[in-house]
């Protein structure tokens, strides 16, 4: 599968450190785009791919999964997404003009979720994992290789008022982590379920150190 995707790419000589921006549910592939000139000075290439399903005709918002007529969305269906991301990711990098050795995964809400998925799965395979607004799924977890968590670089960032996704359950996703070997960065900010200006600072940041780029400050 080929998702539709926006990207946002620096005037500068390529490959370029690249990361991988997935949206939440009910927002759309643009959702996360306007991030690029704020991160690491506008100094990367963002990639942002949009989920496959349109919550209503005619609207700009869409979810990653199928769900069944109780709105749960099946194990299966989780992996059959991830799947097609990562395959997906492979292609856009490459064809964007994005360094395959320098990719981040970042993932806000929902998107967060996945981000966690394929990172943990093959952390030796990503420069860094940036969780925001989320949880760790038991999916993610399942599918973690332990062998190489201990080097991937996490950021984990939520409000600590955040209404949609609490802010214990990020507290126990950086638990499970720290479980599974992982070493996260975990911060909490004052704010609901949102990218605020004191995460978006600390974010553009771990980037820079992440990704090998000179501080512009």
């Amino acid at each position: 599968m080929t998702f539709v995707q926006y990207t946002y790419r620096p005037a500068t000589p390529g490959p370029l450190p690249t990361v991988i921006a997935i949206h939440g549910h009910g927002a759309n592939g643009q959702d996360l785009l306007g991030l690029g000139p704020m991160l690491a000075g506008g100094r990367l290439l963002v990639i942002c791919p949009e989920a496959e399903f349109q919550l209503q005709p005619g609207m700009p918002s869409y979810t990653w999964f199928r769900r069944d007529d109780q709105a749960q969305r099946s194990p299966e269906e989780f992996e059959r997404v991830a799947a097609a991301l990562h395959a997906h990711i492979d292609r856009a990098v490459t064809a964007a003009g994005g360094d395959p050795g320098r990719v981040v995964l970042l993932g806000f809400s929902q998107g967060g979720s996945l981000a966690y998925r394929l990172g943990l799965a093959e952390p030796r395979r990503w420069r860094g994992l940036a969780a925001l607004s989320t949880w760790l799924p038991d999916e993610a977890v399942t599918a973690a290789d332990p062998t190489g968590l201990e080097t991937l670089p996490v950021l984990v960032q939520h409000g600590s008022s955040d209404p949609a996704i609490e802010v214990a359950r990020a507290r126990q996703s950086r638990d499970r982590l720290e479980e599974l070997g992982a070493r996260p960065d975990y911060r909490e900010y004052g704010m609901g379920h949102q990218i605020g200006p004191e995460s978006l600072t600390d974010l553009s940041r771990w980037l820079e150190r992440t990704l090998d780029l000179p501080r512009l400050d």
